[in-house]
């Protein structure tokens, strides 16, 4: 179907880039809401919510919670905005809700491996990006406990204006990154063998109800590209490496939390004390932000 989002239909594209530069926020005061209780949201709250979503893709709440560790305020909050599949997988909590500590890599040695669970930096990506099709995540819920004693900050990019610049800048670097295997995650193995087959898949596509879904990790470690893509995807790693008027950064201090359609985000390094010990929640869902 024609859209904005079909190289094709420029007409659509132009109206739809129009708008989108006219909405876009440029600072992060410009997604901030304020909540009384995340688990239980007024009419207006929750209008605010969905609407910043669906200018920006993404939203920072803060709430009277403070450093409560009820699992319940992510789950509850994430159903009223209509997300309610879970993707639970190896590393997840049996709930499918991820703590993402350090000390949480103590307590499950399996997870040490892995730079979310670590107090290392992590490059922008957005999640789930070695999942299969049918587990793509569209929308990504962070709720912090307690913050590191310093750093951990986020800097956050809607994947659509992403899009934006590099189809300004050159259409062609959307054909290439929309390939149906430009970005392949090699399989995963353990001692049983293979845990996880490769995974291949485009950068960017669009949703069933046309909205604009985006694969990326800017790890090189790993990750196999289609050497046709070589030059859009060095576009998009320089537009990256130098904040955008558009890009904005912040940290998550306890009772605040990221609602978003899965952007583009990283993390900085951070530091602990043995009263400071970060500890995000972290749910990854199968839909969008109000996507019912």
């Amino acid at each position: 179907m024609p859209g904005p989002f079909d190289l094709a239909d420029t007409r659509a594209y132009a109206e739809w880039r129009a708008r989108k530069l006219d909405t876009a926020p440029r600072h992060i005061e410009d997604i901030i809401v304020a909540l009384d209780d995340p688990r239980q949201l007024k009419a207006v709250e929750r209008e605010r919510l969905v609407a910043l979503n669906r200018c920006c893709n993404m939203a920072i709440y803060i709430s009277k919670t403070g450093a409560d560790p009820d699992k319940e305020i992510p789950r509850r909050l994430g159903a009223q905005l209509g997300m309610r599949t879970l993707d639970g997988h190896w590393l997840t909590d049996s709930d499918g809700i991820s703590p993402l500590s350090v000390t949480g890599a103590e307590a499950r040695g399996e997870r040490k491996d892995f730079i979310p669970y670590t107090d290392r930096p992590i490059k922008w990506h957005t999640d789930g990006y070695y999942n299969r099709p049918e587990h793509t995540i569209r929308g990504l819920l962070l709720h912090c406990v307690q913050s590191a004693a310093s750093g951990g900050e986020n800097q956050l990019l809607d994947h659509e204006i992403a899009y934006l610049l590099l189809r300004d800048e050159n259409p062609d670097y959307i054909r290439a990154l929309s390939r149906p295997a430009v970005m392949t995650i090699p399989p995963r193995t353990d001692d049983q063998g293979v845990a996880r087959a490769a995974q291949p898949g485009p950068v960017f596509s669009v949703n069933e109800d046309g909205t604009l879904h985006m694969r990326y990790t800017a790890r090189t470690v790993s990750i196999v590209w289609d050497a046709a893509a070589s030059a859009a995807r060095a576009a998009l790693e320089r537009i990256l490496a130098t904040p955008t008027p558009w890009t904005l950064r912040g940290r998550l201090e306890p009772g605040m939390g990221l609602v978003c359609n899965n952007v583009l985000h990283d993390r900085s390094g951070f530091t602990e004390t043995a009263d400071k010990r970060r500890l995000l929640y972290r749910a990854r869902y199968y839909e969008r932000v109000a996507a019912v």
